[in-house]
Order: C-alpha cells, then structure tokens, then sequence
C-alpha cells in the first residue's frame, strides 16, 4: 500500500494551496527581486513571528557541502553545514531544505518561514509527489509542513530563489 501523503486529496498543493509560494528572479526584474530579498531580510529582523532560513549548496572535487542559517529576529540560531559524496545535486538540495525546515517548524512562535535557495527548482519539487527518486524527502518535508499549516490557519512557508 501506499503512503498515504500520494495520494491526491493528501496532497499538500491541493490541501494547502494558500500556504506556500515560489518566488524566482525570472517573474521579475532582478533589481525588483533583490529589493524584495532585501525586505524579507528587514521584515524577518523586527518580527519574532518569521524564521528566515538562507541555504546553499556547492560540489567541488565531487564532495556535497550545504550550509543552512536559520535566523529569527536578526539572530542566527541555527547553523547547520553538511558533507556528503555520491549523491545527485536535486538530493543534496532536498536534504538542506528538509533538515532546515525540521529545524524552522520546531521553533517556537513560528507563524512564516522565508527559505532563501539558489535552486528553486529543487524546493519545487518538495510538492511534485511523482519524483520517485526524492520520495523519502518529500515524505518528511510533507509531513513536517502539514503538521505546521495545520497548527494554524495563517502559517505560510515562501520560497525565495537567490542564485549563487
């Protein structure tokens, strides 16, 4: 049998539309994306309601290393730099956004994360449940989130794209 997160009225697109958002640098001017970033990063420093989570993602001499920051009111509280080899790009980019946002819904009084990637289309895949390969990620990023939309109505997660 089957996960019951496959299925499509559990899927969270179609129970959690309005609580997630993609924004890329290619729906807009760059100057206008940059001015956006530049307001989150002012928003989340002034309100203890936003945990702004900032991730990357590099390969050098085939060895992985992703660096997540979690910051909530202009003070880093998570810091999280993994090494892994033999494993694909889109695998190692999933693992960060799902050990960061494990690490943002357990903090206390968040109502909206603002995760900060340079590949969005990685994160686009947390909700695209026919990605056989990233199955086990998505489970978990899932399960995760559905538990923090769940906890209240108005918890939003916004995916932000800033290439390298």
């Amino acid at each position: 049998m089957f996960n019951k997160e496959f299925t499509p009225d559990h899927h969270l697109i179609n129970v959690f539309l309005n609580c997630f958002s993609f924004y890329t640098s290619s729906n807009k001017s760059l100057n206008i994306h940059i001015q956006a970033l530049d307001n989150i990063a002012l928003t989340s420093s002034s309100d203890l309601s936003i945990a702004l989570v900032v991730s990357n993602t590099s390969i050098k001499n085939q060895v992985v290393t992703s660096i997540s920051h979690i910051y909530v009111h202009n003070k880093q509280v998570i810091k999280m730099i993994h090494h892994m080899v033999n494993v694909m790009t889109t695998e190692a980019e999933l693992f960060t956004i799902r050990c960061s946002i494990n690490q943002a819904t357990n903090l206390q009084d968040i109502r909206k994360i603002a995760v900060i990637v340079d590949s969005i289309h990685s994160a686009r895949k947390i909700f695209n449940y026919m990605s056989h390969p990233f199955q086990v990620h998505m489970v978990s990023i899932s399960y995760k989130l559905r538990r923090f939309f769940n906890t209240n109505i108005s918890n939003t997660i916004k995916f932000w794209e800033c290439s390298s």
